[in-house]
């Protein structure tokens, strides 16, 4: 062997462990980057899974919430097999829902004709007979029958139609016919009606009860007026809920704060000598009700009385 031959020498310790570590840092780093990636992979693909498995259920949410805002009556279009069953079954519900307030709509009418003939019939015998005191009794119970009697169908009619699911009404034609028909209706006293009705603005229930409401109230208002109302229709918050604010106006003498609370009870009158039964202004009072609305009363800006509608807007 030569003298001159090259005789590798073993690594100092430290630089061994030097190199040790550097490796196992690298490793380190390696695994702690590919469990970060992992985990943004599995969050990105749970949240992917997570928004398109639910997106029957939002469609559905979405669904219901046309029908009730009056947009559409029914679940339309094609859902996974898993959701399927409950979309047939709340078509099948509101169908059913539907049924049953025709068929109480029904039972009213003819509960209705048959309690009002016999109550006529006690009434014109006991007219017959103006000096007969039974007769006399007779007459005054089958009025206060007759009264409860149509109080009591009302109040079932009016609560079969607020359980109508997706009914809405446009507010602006509904009120400018009505004005057009009460400026007929009284032309004798030339009476002017104005109306100032936002378009647009819709009343999430059905357009005989709107009518109904506004009619009663233009018509008390043309019955007291010297020779002007006003109809103004504007949108209002009624509690975190769209609703609407209609206010009717006249020129009349007005009313004080006691007359106002007692014309808002059923059947009661301040002049006899007016046409009327006394029942409209609390037949609004118990409508608005039903539909989470209500009816307040109080001083005009024209002189006269103010009535003031809130109901629930779609």
């Amino acid at each position: 062997m030569s003298a001159h031959m090259h005789i590798r020498r073993p690594a100092p310790v430290h630089m061994r462990s030097r190199t040790r570590a550097h490796g196992g840092l690298a490793a380190h780093r390696f695994v702690t980057l590919a469990l970060a990636l992992l985990a943004a992979v599995l969050l990105l693909t749970t949240m992917f899974q997570v928004r398109f498995g639910l997106a029957p259920l939002n469609r559905i949410t979405d669904s219901l919430a046309a029908i009730r805002a009056g947009k559409t009556e029914r679940l339309a279009g094609d859902f996974p097999e898993e959701i399927a069953p409950l979309a047939r079954e709340t078509n099948a519900l509101i169908d059913a829902n539907k049924e049953i307030v025709e068929r109480a709509r029904t039972h009213v009418g003819n509960l209705a004709h048959a309690l009002k003939t016999p109550l006529s019939v006690m009434v014109n015998e006991a007219n017959a007979r103006p000096g007969d005191a039974l007769a006399g009794k007779v007459l005054e119970q089958a009025e206060i029958m007759r009264d409860q009697v149509a109080r009591h169908l009302q109040r079932a009619r009016l609560a079969a139609r607020v359980t109508v699911v997706g009914s809405v009404t446009e507010v602006e034609p509904v009120v400018t016919a009505l004005a057009r028909t009460m400026e007929k209706i009284h032309r004798d006293c030339g009476i002017a009606i104005e109306v100032q009705a936002q378009p647009g603005l819709r009343f999430r229930g059905e357009r005989p009860d709107l009518e109904e409401m506004i009619g009663n109230l233009v018509d008390n208002a043309c019955k007291w007026a010297a020779s002007r109302v006003e109809i103004a229709v504007a949108p209002e918050r009624i509690g975190d809920q769209a609703g609407l604010r209609m206010t009717v106006d006249d020129d009349g003498h007005g009313l004080s704060a006691e007359e106002r609370d007692q014309v808002a009870k059923r059947g009661q009158r301040l002049d006899e000598s007016t046409p009327g039964s006394g029942l409209g202004l609390s037949i609004v009072v118990e409508l608005a009700s039903l539909y989470g609305g209500g009816l307040t009363l109080g001083e005009a800006p024209l002189g006269g009385l103010r009535a003031e509608l809130t109901l629930p807007a779609a």
